[in-house]
């Protein structure tokens, strides 16, 4: 059988990947994620040598990490799922701490509204303009990129859970708010494309193995709308994103199929991450052509048994109908996941692709 598939995004069989999460890191390598983890350039390049290495060690014959000697001037963590920066930078006080990721706490700011410039001359910023510099300066170039988040995210850390009151009560003042939150994000991720070429490893590994950069904008939030909301007041961001290409969408949540008829107006959705739950088949029959990234749930992980793995797998690459447009990984696995069962992630999807290179 012939399948069709995406020629920005390539016609890798079944792409996979995992993200492990800084309790696993923490427990296995004795890494810790204070501050200078993110922003100090030779802890930078230490650290993610060290999680290159470790990975390699572990999964290596499933083609994760490497065992080189070589140092990369990664700008940002790309081997954690932390979304924090932008959030720090519009105001938003982050905890940093040993065994686990940047905490950001909500600014519950007095009413929506964001100054750009404020943001890129906020300390955060500059800590991270100097890390880029530090790092470009000795190795003379840069790689990866940092989690940017999505415009709902970013709102509700700085005017915390009073922004849906606000759609409800001044939606022209949310509309306007929303508009600088994608300016920022606009600039922020230009910046870092313009050094690196990639603006979303850091939001899901996955899109590394892809033909093109990916531009992924998260909404994990989404859940806590209506699909009715998101037309009104964010779908227009996307359908503008979306002509850059390829672009794609981070539903982390375990509702994403709500939005498959709003998501199939979106002319060039490229890819989708599927969260944990979603009903794949019902987003394949709305969005034949987009790339659809299932996520297996990491606490469901803990309590299955490497058949039960395989299993899901199978049922959800099913579903999804065609393996050139799609993919598999489990983000933020803990560190009561026992080895073996990563190790079923890939082994179950090598199975897949020798089953559908036959067909």
């Amino acid at each position: 059988m012939d399948y069709p598939f995406n020629p920005l995004l390539g016609n890798q069989l079944l792409p996979v990947d995992i993200v492990l999460a800084p309790e696993w890191w923490h427990r296995n390598t004795g890494l810790t994620f204070d501050e200078d983890f993110f922003f100090h350039p030779h802890r930078r390049i230490e650290a993610e040598q060290m999680m290159e290495k470790t990975l390699y060690e572990k999964w290596g014959q499933f083609g994760l990490g490497q065992n080189k000697p070589e140092k990369r001037p990664e700008i940002g963590a790309v081997h954690l799922a932390a979304g924090f920066l932008l959030s720090e930078m519009a105001g938003c006080k982050v905890n940093y701490s040993g065994s686990h990721p940047p905490q950001v706490m909500v600014a519950n700011r007095e009413t929506p509204g964001l100054n750009k410039d404020d943001v890129f001359n906020a300390p955060a910023f500059k800590k991270f303009l100097n890390l880029t510099e530090a790092l470009k300066s000795k190795y003379g170039y840069l790689t990866g990129d940092v989690n940017w988040g999505g415009i709902l995210n970013l709102a509700m850390d700085i005017r915390g859970e009073s922004i849906f009151t606000d759609m409800m009560l001044s939606p022209e003042e949310v509309k306007h708010f929303f508009e600088q939150i994608a300016a920022v994000i606009d600039k922020f991720t230009s910046v870092i494309a313009t050094h690196t070429g990639t603006s979303s490893i850091s939001v899901n590994r996955v899109v590394r193995h892809l033909k093109k950069p990916v531009f992924l904008h998260s909404e994990c939030s989404h859940t806590m709308i209506s699909a009715e909301d998101y037309e009104n007041y964010l779908m227009h961001f996307d359908i503008e994103w979306s002509r850059m290409r390829p672009f794609g969408i981070h539903y982390c949540g375990p509702d994403p199929h709500r939005m498959a008829a709003s998501f199939a107006k979106i002319p060039h959705l490229d890819f989708l991450d599927v969260g944990w739950g979603g009903d794949v088949a019902m987003l394949r029959r709305h969005l034949p052509d987009t790339f659809l990234n299932i996520r297996l749930s990491p606490v469901e992980l803990i309590g299955m048994t490497t058949i039960e793995i395989e299993n899901t797998i199978k049922k959800l690459v099913t579903d999804s109908e065609n393996p050139y447009l799609t993919g598999v990984c489990c983000i933020n696995i803990d560190d009561q996941v026992a080895d073996d069962k990563i190790s079923a992630i890939f082994k179950s999807v090598l199975e897949l692709r020798k089953e559908y290179a036959t067909k």
